[in-house]
């Protein structure tokens, strides 16, 4: 356990647009990995994401569908922000904030496609990464059709994103919400006291070892740390609220407070536009783009996957 703590520490001290059911499967699986076990992807998959069986599932159905001028744009599973994590099996993250910008950008600068579909299926993930991700499709309104659809879950890091496209659907069994920022403290020196174990930090800078895993957590660092999670709050709001044209109050006060809302819920709170499948959103923007363009729109997958991506990619020539 002792050469895992740093990993764990820092697990806990990430700013998490997560639901918490899902952090906690990931802390199981992480304090498994730090007393030495080592889990398949797999494993990991079924704890935190999709079953591999799953998700393949999923995949080959969206890889059925006739290339054409919709691309349909999958966002599952746990969020990350490097491309280097969807391939590390000990990481559980399943998409990647990083090949999602780049797969977003290829399909904007594709004069192939003429609309964009975000399939979200995402209880979230960490915060880094997903601002600037929710910028440049929020930067896209007007150029393509770009909309997104919570099929079936579409929470805190990914209602982030999902909420940036011009329109948000949520399928009729569907959830979505779950706005907020969080992140946690481990002390661990009970554990490492009854292990015969005491660390003595030797460091220079004022606050550089403050928040540390060794000791309780004091006044001021507990202080510090919930400034940055407000901070990131701050901005989930004002991009909600941007987003949906609303006011920060409004989405403060409402849109759950924290909570994912079910379809009718979700549509009242104005978290969501509107209650439709994927088909039927899918369906609509072909129709859409058909009545400007006079030719027949069909739908192309996109893959975000780090394997999946260059293959996506030139599929998309």
């Amino acid at each position: 356990m002792r050469n895992g703590l740093h990993l764990i520490a820092e697990f806990h001290r990430t700013p998490w647009g997560l639901l918490p059911e899902t952090l906690a499967a990931m802390q199981a699986v992480l304090y498994r990995w730090a007393s030495g076990a080592r889990l398949s992807q797999e494993e990991i998959r079924a704890a935190v994401g999709d079953a591999p069986e799953i998700s393949a599932a999923r995949r080959d159905r969206a890889r059925a569908m006739a290339p054409g001028s919709v691309a349909v744009l999958p966002v599952y599973g746990v969020i990350g922000h490097r491309a280097s994590l969807v391939e590390d099996s000990s990481s559980g993250v399943n998409t990647s904030t990083e090949l999602l910008g780049q797969a977003f950008s290829s399909l904007m600068a594709d004069p192939a496609i003429a609309g964009i579909v975000l399939d979200v299926d995402s209880p979230g993930g960490s915060v880094y990464g997903v601002a600037d991700l929710a910028e440049q499709i929020f930067a896209a309104r007007g150029m393509k059709p770009v909309s997104a659809v919570a099929n079936s879950l579409s929470a805190s890091a990914a209602y982030w994103i999902a909420s940036s496209a011009e329109e948000f659907a949520i399928t009729p069994g569907g959830e979505a919400g779950s706005i907020g920022v969080y992140t946690a403290h481990t002390d661990v020196s009970k554990m490492m006291e009854a292990e015969g174990v005491k660390t003595t930090l030797i460091s220079a800078g004022k606050y550089k070892v403050e928040g540390s895993p060794y000791e309780p957590l004091g006044a001021d660092a507990r202080e510090f740390i919930q400034s940055r999670v407000d901070d990131y709050y701050d901005d989930f709001v004002r991009a909600v609220a941007r987003n949906r044209k609303d006011t920060q109050t409004n989405v403060r006060e409402g849109y759950g407070q924290g909570r994912v809302l079910g379809a009718s819920a979700a549509v009242k709170a104005n978290l969501a536009d509107r209650i439709a499948t994927l088909d039927q959103v899918v369906a609509d923007m072909q129709s859409k783009v058909r009545g400007k363009s006079g030719a027949r729109a069909e739908t192309r997958p996109v893959h975000t996957s780090a394997r999946a991506r260059e293959i996506d990619l030139l599929n998309l020539g």
